[in-house]
């Protein structure tokens, strides 16, 4: 897509997609087969369906590299070593000349159902933000059970919409409410679940290889806590509700295959 056909009031923007081969949980699962094609492969047509001017896949694995080429996917050979993906999108800035004043979104490898107006979104709120670092998006949250799940990230944020804090514990804490012990949803609690999806500036990236990892970030074991520890601006956009989770099991990997199957 061309600058002159993007939406109003959005820039040019590259999505970036972060494959690394090695998986705890779900060994080589960027390859695992959904509907006839390697996940990572339907993931980066998800993608594409988006406002993005490319999308690239950035991987530490031969295999995958030449699956994208397979598939006519732009695809490049990234170092083994990164601690993190966004450790890898800052070299893939570089490998592909990418200005200090350019947005990349990062689009996980494990997320074969990304809607693509989560992409455009968190794209243009960075574009249209030029006070902040980073975008990214959040949903309500309306139960209980999702406010004190540690596995769902929380986020608060300030009056111009923009994160203060992300956490594993249901934050904001209702004093009133739940002091006395009881895993309640208060009514009208402005909690929020942060949606794992990012907009960057290049220049953002170049420097948070640089960064040294944050007590908080190591205390919570939230990546994007390093970014807030150091004073960079996290814009937040809160869409109605949350996508389909991406894949980490085999029970994950079969219910995206039934997705598929049932879209035929």
């Amino acid at each position: 897509m061309s600058p002159q056909s993007l939406p109003k009031n959005m820039a040019g923007f590259v999505v970036v997609v972060p494959a690394r081969f090695a998986s705890t949980r779900l060994p080589g699962k960027m390859l695992a087969d959904i509907a006839g094609k390697p996940m990572v492969i339907r993931v980066a047509e998800q993608a594409a369906r988006s406002s993005a001017e490319r999308v690239v896949i950035a991987t530490d694995h031969d295999e995958i590299l030449m699956s994208a080429r397979a598939y006519d996917i732009c695809a490049v050979l990234t170092k083994t070593s990164h601690p993190t993906g966004t450790d890898r999108l800052a070299e893939v800035v570089d490998i592909l000349g990418l200005s200090d004043a350019d947005i990349v979104v990062n689009v996980q490898g494990d997320e074969p159902l990304i809607e693509p107006r989560l992409i455009d979104a968190v794209a243009t709120l960075l574009s249209q933000d030029q006070q902040s670092d980073v975008a990214t998006c959040a949903s309500p949250i309306v139960s209980a059970e999702t406010l004190f799940n540690p596995n769902v990230v929380k986020v608060v944020c300030d009056q111009q919409q923009r994160a203060l804090y992300f956490s594993r514990a249901p934050i904001p804490w209702d004093r009133d409410t739940l002091a006395q012990g009881g895993q309640l949803m208060t009514a009208k609690l402005p909690a929020l679940h942060h949606i794992g999806i990012y907009a960057y500036r290049g220049s953002f990236l170049r420097r948070f290889p640089r960064l040294s990892p944050g007590v908080l970030e190591q205390i919570e074991s939230l990546e994007q806590l390093r970014a807030l520890e150091h004073g960079f601006r996290i814009a937040v956009k809160t869409v109605p509700s949350s996508p389909m989770a991406g894949v980490d099991t085999e029970k994950d990997l079969a219910r995206v295959r039934a997705h598929f199957a049932s879209s035929t």
